[in-house]
């Protein structure tokens, strides 16, 4: 079925244009109301087309600004083909800093392919992967470890069953330049990937920094990572950037990748993020203020690996993620 969602700019036009995508959105306040999601393109000529989505989940904010400065700084002149600006992908998330929508709870990367007739944040899933992932030849989908994690920078990107494919994915990752690459197995229906995958779209998701705010170092790879894949897919002719760094690439092979709390307490960290541990090391204690005369609770490290993310808020409950850890390949 054809979306509800009308633009308010025209994908064949060359140009920088920018307006909303128009969600209707009937409610108390507003009978014939529309949720306004911003949007921008910039056109010249013939060439590749990069969907640059941020804000897919509501506090993940270094691509929100990595895109909106985008948007105010690229100009149809340094471009040759299309870029497509979606800095707020689930509106109503990011507008309210949530991870998932204050109107129906949605979480946008768990919605693909989505349904016209569904939910707001169901119309939004279908909309981007039946017109943005269509449209796009390649797409950036910039997360980070919002409001409960904190990501060293890192590209995540998964197996890919045609071998043309899967090298390009490969290019994009190596052309994106962050400290490291995290490889999993093939990504589940309901995420972006997954949507770019159907839709004949090259895509990687990248992990910026997090905790709830924009740390300029994540920020800096963020928009380095950008211009260096305008680059290498010959959008942009100049750039002025450094020689990229090499990035590390690791793997994503199973539940022990990720160390969860297993009860209720305040978590004592004792790894950083980039930090190479052993399996059997203490990863932290989980503390019962409540019962100060009870020991605290170790929680160890199951798999030698690397860790890339860590929880930021202090008090935990059974279920709470910890850590997620990449392995080398030789692990």
């Amino acid at each position: 079925m054809r979306s509800p969602i009308a633009a308010e700019i025209d994908y064949e036009a060359d140009g920088k244009q920018s307006g909303y995508l128009r969600l209707p959105h009937s409610v108390h306040r507003s009978a014939y109301g529309w949720i306004p999601i911003p949007i921008v393109q910039i056109k010249n000529g013939d060439g590749p087309t990069l969907l640059l989505m941020a804000g897919n989940h509501g506090d993940e904010y270094e691509g929100q600004v990595a895109v909106t400065r985008l948007a105010k700084d690229l100009q149809p002149e340094m471009l040759q083909g299309r870029v497509i600006l979606l800095p707020m992908a689930n509106f109503p998330a990011a507008k309210a800093g949530y991870r998932t929508s204050p109107i129906d709870d949605g979480n946008l990367n768990r919605s693909f392919p989505g349904d016209p007739t569904g939910t707001v944040t169901q119309v939004i899933a279908h909309y981007i992967e039946s017109v943005l992932m269509r449209i796009a030849d390649y797409a950036i989908d910039l997360h980070s470890g919002g409001s409960s994690l904190h990501y060293i920078p890192t590209v995540l990107y998964g197996d890919r069953e045609d071998p043309q494919e899967m090298a390009e994915v490969l290019r994009l990752t190596e052309a994106f330049a962050a400290p490291f690459a995290l490889h999993y197995r093939r990504s589940g229906d309901i995420v972006s990937t997954a949507a770019a995958r159907r839709q004949g779209t090259i895509a990687v998701t990248v992990e910026m920094g997090g905790s709830g705010t924009v740390t300029p170092y994540a920020l800096k790879v963020t928009q380095e990572g950008i211009e260096r894949v305008m680059v290498e897919l010959g959008m942009l002719q100049k750039t002025d950037l450094s020689e990229p760094i090499k990035t590390r690439i690791l793997r994503l092979t199973g539940k022990h990748n990720y160390v969860y709390a297993r009860q209720d307490g305040l978590f004592e960290p004792s790894a950083e993020i980039g930090e190479d541990i052993d399996a059997g090391q203490t990863a932290g204690w989980i503390h019962k203020p409540e019962a100060p005369w009870e020991d605290a609770t170790e929680v160890v490290f199951p798999i030698t690996a690397t860790v890339l993310c860590k929880r930021i808020p202090g008090r935990v409950q059974p279920g709470d993620c910890l850590y997620q850890l990449g392995q080398d390949d030789t692990a």
